[in-house]
């Protein structure tokens, strides 16, 4: 099959997930504080209770994709019961919306495990070498930010930004169309290849890939930390336009400015990414993040034109922070086909199990701060709001300049 073609129908699967994926990460905190009524630190619990027990399914996750069923037909079975599980989540019906929250989350995440894990693994399947891995992380990168900007425009198209749970409900409709189609052409075009190369037990992987990439202890400490400086910015944006800048009319369009910033500066990561290694692209978007978000603990009221500038800058560094990451961890997966044995499903688990991680922590420690603080939407005290804005702004500066010190201690 044309590599090209390959590429492209590797890339698709990215949008519906992007579908589900943005309303989850942004807009459901926000959703159960304001809309259920339910607690800040409440919410903060949940997710991260749902979050850890998902984080615990994905090592054996990514074992059942490498020993027991085809990633594809994983892929497959996740997409039906994600959608289920997010029809559930984004209706609740019981009076205990804790409990509701924590158990259709749990569902969710796991259910978008059985679709990412297989999914990411099969880029260091399809790779051939350094640079294939990286054209398909691109690939799964541009679809992903295209899926997200799609899910941004539906809301205004049927102008219904204003209302989170109406267009949680458009998101999940169009994702009963997209999925089905974009995973026919998906399973139609993407053949796995069979591995003769032996599949170590579960424990003996664990063993072999600490003896093989101990060296790589530090990329996982500085996946983590960068992962965790995206992660509180996502998290309290809603809150940060809404109280801060006062405009929360312009969410859908500062998100807007972000993601499409990101599509554009690809070809430049790319072209950058065949020039130099792949950890000084990381640092560069990194560092191109840091320098712009520092002027973000100055803005206030109104300032939405500067956020947006600020915004733009941030999301040309946004492609190569996803996908850079991507690339070097199919890197270690194919350095495992080397040693003579077949872990990426197991390594891709470990992989998305400390993005959950991040993102788990990042509402956990801040809505819990928040709470501390007496954070509350409609009676907002000075501490509150100066709370929210070092949280917001000056905590991620700090995790993503710690974690490029453990980018440059990393070597493959």
């Amino acid at each position: 099959m044309n590599k090209n073609i390959a590429k492209i129908a590797y890339g698709t699967l990215a949008i519906p997930i992007a579908f589900l994926g943005l309303p989850i990460y942004i807009y459901l905190p926000n959703f159960y504080v304001n809309e259920i009524g339910l607690n800040v630190a409440l919410v903060g619990i949940a997710l991260f209770l749902s979050r850890l027990l998902d984080m615990i399914s994905d090592p054996f996750i990514g074992l059942i994709s490498d020993k027991y069923i085809k990633k594809s037909y994983l892929i497959v079975l996740g997409s039906i019961t994600l959608l289920f599980s997010f029809y559930f989540l984004i209706h609740p019906s019981s009076s205990n919306s804790f409990l509701w929250l924590f158990i259709f989350s749990a569902l969710t995440y796991i259910s978008w495990s059985f679709i990412n894990i297989p999914y990411l693994a099969l880029n260091a399947e399809l790779g051939k070498n350094y640079q294939d891995n990286t054209n398909l992380s691109f690939s799964r990168e541009v679809f992903t930010i295209i899926g997200v900007v799609i899910a941004l425009l539906l809301p205004y198209i049927y102008n219904i930004s204003q209302n989170p749970k109406e267009s949680l409900n458009l998101l999940l409709k169009t994702s009963l169309i997209v999925f089905p189609i974009v995973i026919f052409i998906f399973v139609f075009f993407i053949k796995e290849n069979k591995s003769s190369m032996e599949t170590l037990p579960f424990f003996d992987s664990l063993k072999r890939f600490k003896k093989d990439f101990a060296k790589a202890n530090n990329i996982f400490i500085a996946f983590i930390l960068n992962n965790l400086a995206n992660a509180i910015p996502a998290t309290l944006f809603l809150f940060y336009v809404q109280l801060v800048l006062k405009t929360p009319e312009y969410t859908g369009a500062l998100l807007l400015v972000y993601f499409i910033s990101a599509v554009i500066a690809l070809p430049f990561w790319i072209y950058l990414s065949k020039k130099i290694d792949k950890q000084k692209v990381w640092i560069s978007s990194i560092a191109l993040a840091v320098v712009s978000f520092s002027f973000v603990p100055f803005l206030g009221e109104e300032d939405y034109i500067l956020f947006g500038l600020i915004s733009f800058c941030t999301g040309v560094s946004l492609s190569a922070d996803m996908a850079i990451p991507a690339s070097i961890q199919s890197d270690i997966a194919q350095k495992s086909k080397t040693l003579g044995n077949q872990i990426s499903g197991v390594l891709f688990g470990f992989w998305n199990m400390l993005t959950k991680l991040s993102l788990a922590l990042a509402v956990f420690i801040t809505f819990i701060i928040l709470e501390i603080v007496g954070f509350d939407v409609n009676n907002l005290s000075n501490l509150a709001l100066n709370t929210l804005i070092i949280l917001y702004s000056i905590l991620p500066i700090l995790l993503k300049l710690v974690a490029v010190f453990f980018i440059n201690r990393y070597q493959f």
